[in-house]
């Protein structure tokens, strides 16, 4: 048991320990777990996977550490939909900005990246995420969770989900180390959640129409609103109203 799997790896590193490779921690139990901007995430007991990786990918630029997100959620995204395949669920397994992933209009998963810099390169890049795979019942507000046992009416096995997740993360990381970045960002906007048309989001100023226009490397979403001018967003400056 472990407050969170990010916290655990960050003592690793702390401590001194050798991880200079691909380093993969998992909790049964995570007391803590933790989301984007200081939000919790629901994980039963022995139910779910709670996971952190640690990398060094020295060879992506800072500005650009966005495309380590898009390897994590198109990973998540590959082992989701291949689950639901087997078990006969056609539903549309796909990306909502930055990296959560969906069923549906529901949340199967939530990823937590941290980077440090050393100097102009990344050093360490904890990715610690959720998957939401044998828990029935969810107890928090959080809105529109999912599981993969609700969506195929049967237990899942959890080494096998996760086995798939690290064997695609591994296989996309390896496209960054090649320089295949942009063969990235195409896949990852494939899969995007409300890719195409127009939907209802909400920023400081209100509800409004608009469609997405755009990923910029750096992460940032572009909206393109009704009358035709485009907004750029950081990470929760704008809310999907699902």
């Amino acid at each position: 048991m472990v407050d969170s799997t990010n916290n655990f790896v960050r003592d690793m590193l702390a401590f001194g320990d050798d991880l200079s490779g691909m380093t993969l921690v998992v909790a049964e139990n995570q007391t803590a777990g933790r989301g984007q901007q200081g939000n919790s995430w629901e994980s039963e007991p022995g139910k779910n996977l709670t996971f952190s990786i640690l990398c060094h990918p020295d060879f992506v630029k800072p500005a650009e550490q966005f495309l380590l997100s898009q390897c994590i959620a198109l990973a998540v995204q590959r082992a989701v939909d291949g689950v639901l395949k087997d078990c006969g669920v056609d539903e549309e397994v796909s990306v909502k900005w930055p990296n959560d992933i969906y069923v549906g209009d529901k949340k199967i998963s939530g990823t937590l990246i941290e980077c440090d810099l050393m100097g102009r390169n990344i050093s360490n890049c904890i990715i610690g995420t959720g998957i939401n795979v044998n828990q029935k019942q969810f107890v928090s507000d959080a809105p529109n969770p999912v599981s993969l046992i609700q969506l195929c009416g049967k237990e899942i096995d959890r080494e096998k989900v996760l086995g798939d997740v690290v064997s695609h993360f591994r296989t996309l990381y390896e496209m960054l180390m090649e320089s295949r970045d942009e063969a990235v960002r195409q896949v990852y906007m494939e899969h995007l959640f409300w890719r195409e048309g127009k939907h209802r989001f909400e920023d400081v100023r209100g509800e409004f129409t608009a469609e997405i226009a755009g990923i910029e490397p750096t992460g940032h979403l572009i909206l393109r609103f009704e009358n035709g001018n485009t907004v750029r967003y950081e990470f929760k400056e704008v809310k999907f109203l699902i």
